[in-house]
């Protein structure tokens, strides 16, 4: 519930900011991300609380084994499976979903609630999907980039998502109060170190801000698709020439 209510706050702070941040845009995407300058504030403070956070999670990648943070990620990937659930069914993708409901019945018994990945052995391959998914497959397929505080990137349709997933989340249903947060910090932690390798690359980047919203708009954009986007029409942006005649006789 706690978690629940933070969200809901994050997203309402993010709407109420992005109203008065058009005119602080530095336009470097205004079709996507039309709210630049507010987003960039946010990256900002995220960048900021990255630099706690990051050092604990390489402290947790030297001291965690690899088996034990495979395990770590296999138990929240099976908690996430009942989000995943609902969503292909509201997507009609009704094989994929009892593909889904079996990898998380035998995940939660014989792979001692999720830590131990036996689906995939038994061909029951792992599938992602969410409310902000199964809007863009509804027809919301455009949506403006959105970067939420603590959360990261994400657009307004997928924020609204998230905070609708979370209400049929097993966290979210099951445990309340400081419990709550204890996990999905120790969550956040985990996801962190996955991702150490990409820093360097980060750090490189002549604009950090816009590596980050292009490569996560494009994953998002191959998530959507279920990794088959469409191809942009190049063609439209060539400018037409006539064609090339041959020189006259001398």
């Amino acid at each position: 519930m706690l978690k629940r209510r933070s969200l809901i706050s994050f997203i309402l702070l993010c709407l109420l900011l992005t109203g008065c941040s058009g005119t602080q845009s530095r336009n470097t995407d205004p079709e996507n991300d039309p709210w630049e300058g507010f987003n960039r504030k946010v990256y900002a403070f995220n960048d900021g609380l990255d630099k706690v956070v990051r050092p604990v999670a390489v402290g947790y990648d030297k001291i965690m084994p690899d088996p034990f943070q495979r395990g770590v990620g296999n138990f929240f990937r099976n908690l996430d499976a009942p989000v995943t659930f609902l969503n292909q069914i509201l997507q009609g993708k009704f094989k994929q979903s009892g593909t889904t409901l079996g990898r998380f019945l035998l995940n939660s018994t014989f792979g001692l609630l999720g830590f131990f990945d036996v689906a995939t052995g038994e061909g029951l391959y792992y599938y992602n999907e969410d409310l902000g998914q199964t809007l863009a497959t509804w027809g919301y397929e455009d949506s403006r980039y959105l970067m939420l505080p603590f959360f990261g990137p994400s657009t307004f349709r997928d924020g609204a998502g998230r905070l609708a997933d979370s209400y049929v989340h097993p966290v979210g249903r099951a445990i309340h109060g400081r419990n709550e947060w204890g996990l999905w910090i120790f969550r956040g932690i985990d996801q962190r170190a996955r991702y150490l390798d990409q820093d360097a690359e980060l750090e490189q980047a002549y604009d950090p801000y816009v590596l980050m919203r292009d490569v996560w708009l494009q994953n998002r954009q191959y998530q959507i698709y279920d990794g088959d986007p469409p191809i942009a029409d190049y063609d439209l942006y060539l400018e037409d020439y006539p064609e090339e005649q041959p020189e006259p006789d001398l």
